[in-house]
């Protein structure tokens, strides 16, 4: 009986210590942030594969939910974006 009267509080402790875990590492804490649908269509605005280029930036974005400014380079203000490649090696993100 002493054993589940114990279990449910250590079982409950150990959740909000793994969420407390999860929210300090940054994994919760940019949820909310860019629109990936308006920055990717201004990003993509003047490429000639308009609809490539809105889906790789779209994949790039939600996976790094930024997209630097501008419609190309600037790539250092977001390293996750710019470090992206393709299975060939190449960059992935516009």
């Amino acid at each position: 009986m002493a054993y589940t009267k114990m279990t449910l509080p250590l079982l409950v402790l150990c959740l909000l210590v793994t969420i407390e875990l999860q929210f300090y590492s940054g994994e919760w804490l940019a949820v909310e942030g860019i629109d990936c649908g308006s920055a990717c269509e201004y990003r993509c605005s003047k490429s000639s594969r308009h609809k490539m280029c809105i889906r790789a930036c779209n994949t790039c974005c939600s996976r790094c939910n930024c997209v630097p400014p501008g419609t190309s380079g600037n790539e250092d203000v977001c390293p996750c974006y710019a470090k992206m490649t393709t299975h060939g090696g190449r960059h992935k993100c516009p």
